[in-house]
């Protein structure tokens, strides 16, 4: 069993808009595989395949969020969760004051 031996987790690597766009438009281009594509720039495929379906979905080809759409979710998100803290806080001082004026 110790002969299979596990391969570490690679570290999370960030990658430009710019270089995404190039590898989208090599898997369209219809030249190589997706997964050759990922392997030839030592990316996973499923990496090329989320990029690939996301150029999709900005592009009007398939249904889903946008990008821009994407961020704006997060953004929300982030602020809501922000406001649910601040009335998180609110309502302890609320109850810290209360007790002290009894």
């Amino acid at each position: 069993m110790e002969s299979m031996g596990k391969k570490k987790p690679r570290p999370r690597r960030s990658f430009t808009p710019e270089f995404k766009a190039e590898i989208v438009e090599l898997c369209r281009r219809g030249d190589r595989s997706v997964g050759q594509v990922a392997k030839d720039f030592d990316l996973t495929e499923t990496a090329v395949r989320l990029w690939v379906s996301q150029a999709e979905v900005d592009a009007g080809e398939r249904d889903g969020l946008t990008s821009g759409e994407r961020e704006e979710l997060a953004a929300l998100r982030r602020e809501n969760r922000r406001l649910r803290e601040d009335v998180e806080i609110l309502k302890r001082a609320t109850a810290f004051f209360a007790k002290e004026t009894r």
